[in-house]
């Protein structure tokens, strides 16, 4: 039998790898002493050839998982283990004894007309593992947080997938830490669901970067710099409302470490004072050179004022903040 798994979301394909080898150990050999891993990469035609043929003393099978053969720099290697498998497929005596599974991170999209590869892929159990979309990432999270018993609520569920794209690699981690810091909370048979303020306290997404760049392009008064960033987040599928929250947030730190800054407090006192960690501090520090705190006061007023027409749906998120970008 051959497997094939493959695609850009590793983390379910690595799922799908551990469940196979999980069934493999329950049912056929419980030691696991019949499992060998050989790197695709450096891999020949005559150490799979001997891998195959070996027999095992625990088993009658043998699962043979080859990782990552795309990466093997070899055009004739390639060619040859494609021969070689093509081959061994029409001796069921020698594909019945064992499990081939080839995992490979390749999304495939440059091997259409690799032989293995179109060999692998049409394989009955050949799985292409895609990036999820926003409403597949969204679906998923769901089924995480009820795995843990555990519930989100459908705004949170928005901003992490906004934070975090299709990385469930990611997504997991800050699952788990959510739902941990929740259930530490709550007596014992109390249900943990996870909210919006939950996600902007625990969770550091992607995105931060990219709004320390935003707010250095309004603090510079660089308007064209602002409004492209701007649209490079929404045509990459941050959420409106998310991104605007984050915005919001952003400038209001920034207020507070202003007001902190004329008053004299050191940094180690804004970090303890102020919660935040202290790379924030560092970053609002310097950012604050940039804006005279009527023109802060001014921008979080405006905001706020956008983030209230837009909830009671009587604005436009993009177009209000545009305006509000050239007025500065």
């Amino acid at each position: 039998m051959i497997i094939f798994l493959y695609g850009e979301d590793t983390f379910r394909s690595r799922q799908k790898l551990k469940e196979l080898k999980d069934r493999f150990t329950r049912e056929v050999d419980k030691s696991g002493g019949s499992i060998v891993n050989l790197a695709g990469e450096s891999l020949s035609v005559e150490t799979l050839s001997e891998t195959i043929g070996a027999r095992s003393l625990f088993a009658r099978k043998r699962m043979i998982i080859i990782e990552n053969i795309f990466n093997n720099k070899s055009d004739k290697i390639l060619e040859k283990l494609f021969d070689y498998l093509k081959k061994q497929t029409g001796k069921k005596e020698k594909t019945e004894d064992n499990v081939i599974i080839f995992w490979d991170e390749t999304s495939g999209a440059k091997l259409e007309k690799n032989k293995l590869f179109k060999f692998l892929s049409e394989q009955q159990y050949a799985q292409n593992f895609k990036k999820l979309s926003n409403t597949e990432t969204a679906t998923w999270i769901k089924k995480e947080l009820s795995a843990r018993e555990a519930k989100i609520k459908p705004q949170a569920v928005l901003n992490l997938a906004s934070m975090f794209g299709s990385d469930l690699w990611q997504l997991h981690n800050e699952i788990d830490k959510l739902v941990n810091f929740k259930k530490a909370q709550l007596l014992p048979e109390s249900e943990a669901v996870i909210n919006e303020e939950d996600v902007e306290s625990l969770s550091r997404g992607n995105v931060d970067a990219n709004i320390f760049a935003l707010t250095d392009a309004i603090g510079n008064k660089n308007k064209a710099l602002a409004v492209k960033l701007l649209e490079q987040e929404i045509e990459a599928g941050v959420a409106e409302q998310y991104l605007l929250t984050m915005v919001v947030r952003q400038f209001k730190i920034l207020l507070q470490v202003k007001e902190a800054t004329e008053v004299g407090m050191s940094p180690r006192k804004m970090t303890s004072q102020l919660h935040l960690h202290p790379y924030v501090v560092q970053k609002c520090s310097a950012q604050v050179r940039s804006f005279s705190m009527p023109l802060l006061k001014n921008i979080f007023s405006g905001l706020l004022e956008i983030d209230k027409a837009i909830k009671s749906g009587q604005g436009d998120f993009k177009s209000a903040l545009d305006l509000m970008i050239v007025k500065i």
